[in-house]
């Protein structure tokens, strides 16, 4: 018999944001935020079919706009976009931080007839985990705002690029930041978190932090410190990095007057040489 002392790494099972919850803002805090608990419950906050009736055919018909057909979904989560692509046609590896939320989208794909490529995979490090060229990088569901830097924000940005074949496509979602930080919250839900009886609204925001908290039926609670990023500075960042032709919808119109939309969604384009 042999004994063996390897360290195991052991994933948290509750949040904890230690003494001051509103200090803590790192980038790497996400790894830790999306407990398993959480995790499980995240469709409910979610509700697939109300979400896929929120934002109809915009995603797909956007790709299929701009020809792409090999799709990188680096927000995975627990697979909803990875799902609805792979079922219209397009070839698609999922990729996302959490194992967690990975080991979810497997099996929510498996239960829809799909056997997704999935991939643990750092935004900032991501063409050292995931190979190819792709013909459009989706990064959906808020999920930009766990970056707390602007060297990480960029670092994730030029990976994003790098992955793209040239003429590719970057589509980048954010919450309408600008709307919470300058008059406050207002989301009646309409889009994203689609699920009843679930409430997701922040509890603290400032330039440098939106400390959202999510409640649950069952009486459960959970948290999530994220960057509030303004539209502005986020296209901005985009045009710094490389990409060209960056446009701006609003809940999943391509053109909007609304002054407090819940939702913005970037697409960027990444132009052959030749064309730029």
């Amino acid at each position: 018999m042999t004994d063996v002392n390897e360290e195991t790494t052991v994933a948290p099972t509750e949040q904890n944001y230690g003494d001051d919850p509103l200090q803590v803002r790192q980038t790497d805090k996400y790894q830790t935020e999306y407990v398993q608990s959480f995790v499980e419950k995240w469709d409910e906050l979610i509700d697939w079919d109300a979400r896929a009736e929120s934002e109809g055919e915009f995603f797909i018909e956007a790709l299929r706009a701009r020809g792409a057909k090999k799709v990188l979904d680096v927000a995975t989560g627990t697979g909803f976009h990875s799902v609805r692509l792979r079922e219209a046609g397009f070839e698609v590896v999922s990729a996302d931080g959490s194992a967690e939320m990975l080991a979810m989208a497997f099996e929510n794909g498996r239960r829809r007839g799909h056997v997704l490529r999935t991939v643990l995979a750092d935004w900032r490090w991501l063409n050292r985990d995931v190979h190819g060229k792709f013909d459009a990088v989706i990064c959906l569901g808020n999920s930009f705002t766990h970056l707390f830097s602007e060297r990480d924000r960029r670092k994730a940005l030029a990976e994003f690029y790098a992955a793209l074949r040239h003429d590719g496509v970057l589509m980048l979602d954010q919450r309408n930041y600008d709307m919470i930080l300058d008059d406050g919250f207002k989301s009646k839900h309409q889009f994203y978190y689609c699920g009843d009886n679930v409430r997701a609204e922040p509890e603290h925001c400032d330039e440098g932090l939106a400390r959202f908290r999510y409640n649950f039926p069952d009486g459960s609670e959970y948290h999530l410190n994220m960057f509030p990023l303004r539209k502005d500075y986020v296209t901005r960042l985009m045009h710094e990095v490389g990409f060209q032709n960056v446009t701006t919808a609003a809940d999943f119109q391509e053109t909007y007057r609304q002054s407090d939309p819940d939702f913005y969604v970037h697409i960027a384009e990444k132009l052959h040489p030749d064309e730029s």
